[in-house]
């Protein structure tokens, strides 16, 4: 179990490495773009030769790219939902240029559609994504907060968009996010509650689709529906869930990433170092 946190890639996408072993991180996740929109910088040959120098300076080698917010794959506007397709494809190109591990996208919301028809748009549209795709890094799809029926805050709704007959074919995983978990009603603020959630996720989604971990404690109440991101063991899950998370069978082996808030520079060191204690003990 590696762990790390969202970087910036202000000055260029090559300081990422170094911004991630500043803080303590043992791999780390970006914006390889700017998640509101606007220009892209190319992934010319000179960046990945600069990135991976730095990657190897720090003593590191798995990092992810997290889509841009204005992702939406169920929209009835069409230059949003092509737009969408088009991007997440794109940062999986850009990603393999720079042996990026896997990227995660958000889902997008249903919006005036029914539940039924907006998963089918989804498997679709992720099929759209893979199809024809020779790179090396992975999709995962992020389940989500399940706040203004945004899609993936079910289990059974990412095990749906999995199965569709344009997704199965493809190696696409899933991002387990403990804070929008927590949020959409999965329990996990004790070793009893996590142990019931992740088999619940293994049941209905399977564990060999499960690749990474967004850790964020949560400001929000449990089955709120509320994405708001809180300090490790501040929120509402709180310390006794994280070490129960650390030490479970399966999410004890993956790759951590924190998206807590960065209010201080001291914030990520702090958030790394408690559960890098969480766990040893």
């Amino acid at each position: 179990m590696r762990i790390g946190t969202h970087v910036s890639i202000a000055g260029g996408i090559e300081k990422a490495p170094g911004n991630a072993a500043k803080v303590g991180a043992e791999c780390f996740q970006i914006f390889s773009r700017s998640p509101h929109g606007g220009p892209v910088k190319p992934i010319t040959p000179d960046v990945v030769k600069k990135f991976a120098a730095e990657m190897k300076k720090h003593k590191l080698d798995t990092f992810y790219i997290h889509t841009p917010y204005f992702i939406n794959l169920s929209s009835v506007k069409n230059n949003i939902y092509y737009g969408s397709i088009a991007v997440i494809r794109e940062e999986l190109e850009r990603g393999s240029k720079l042996s990026c591990k896997a990227v995660m996208t958000h889902l997008g919301s249903f919006g005036e559609l029914g539940d039924k028809e907006g998963l089918e748009k989804v498997g679709v549209s992720v099929g759209k994504i893979m199809k024809g795709y020779k790179g090396t890094t992975q999709l995962l799809l992020e389940i989500s907060a399940g706040s203004g029926r945004v899609v993936g805050d079910k289990f059974e709704e990412i095990a749906k968009i999995l199965d569709h007959k344009d997704v199965k074919k493809h190696k696409v995983g899933v991002c387990f996010d403990t804070c929008h978990a927590f949020a959409s009603g999965y329990d996990v603020r004790d070793k009893k509650s996590v142990d019931e959630t992740l088999k619940q996720f293994d049941k209905i989604i399977g564990w060999k689709k499960l690749v990474m971990v967004h850790v964020n404690d949560s400001k929000g109440e449990f089955g709120g529906h509320l994405d708001r991101h809180e300090h490790i063991g501040v929120g509402k899950i709180g310390l006794e869930g994280f070490k129960a998370l650390a030490h479970h069978k399966i999410l004890g082996k993956l790759d951590w990433i924190l998206e807590t808030p960065k209010d201080d520079p001291k914030d990520d060191p702090k958030n790394i170092a408690i559960l890098k204690k969480l766990r040893k003990g």
